[in-house]
């Protein structure tokens, strides 16, 4: 079955991508594995990440190709294959990911969505930041360790309590 995906070349991209198991946390015990993988292929195939978060069991990021370039899908091929092999050998797999020589680590399909304008990519952003909150790990955004948040900090791009408004209740980032 072929997907279809969104192919702006040179698009900005928000992603959210799954391990196979929800209650695993595989991402953040090997966070460190993840960030070396990614690094490489950024070398091989640039791109940009405007924004990330990676908690035990997902992820989300936004990127921004190159342009002329549309291949995101290669990409995470390559960071999931290369993540995958770095680990044991040791999750169930489902005989049809055994029949196609597949680990059982990630879902095998990811959402991604293509960034329309200034707002959407603000909101996205902010969806990535606030998303420890979100799923109870962290009880403020910077707390969380996985996060981009910190080089916007860093930046002075927001607040060092950013995301305490949500916190109150002022905004949900798009969710209802």
């Amino acid at each position: 079955m072929r997907y279809r995906r969104a192919t702006a070349a040179g698009g900005t991209y928000f992603f959210t991508v799954n391990l196979a198991d929800r209650h695993s946390d595989t991402l953040v015990r090997y966070v460190e594995d993840l960030r070396a993988v990614i690094t490489k292929v950024k070398q091989a195939h640039p791109f940009s990440i405007l924004a990330m978060v990676v908690l035990p069991e997902h992820l989300h990021a936004i990127w921004r190709l190159p342009a002329g370039d549309t291949d995101y899908p290669l990409r995470w091929s390559l960071i999931k294959a290369g993540f995958s092999r770095r680990l044991y050998k040791g999750e169930y797999i489902r005989a049809s990911r055994q029949a196609k020589r597949e680990r059982g680590i990630w879902q095998r399909r990811y959402w991604e969505h293509q960034i329309r304008d200034e707002s959407d990519l603000a909101r996205h952003v902010d969806y990535i930041h606030f998303n420890p909150v979100k799923h109870g790990w962290v009880s403020r955004p910077a707390d969380w360790p996985h996060s981009t948040l910190h080089g916007y900090i860093d930046r002075g791009m927001v607040a060092p309590d950013w995301g305490k408004q949500v916190i109150e209740g002022a905004s949900s980032f798009g969710e209802r």
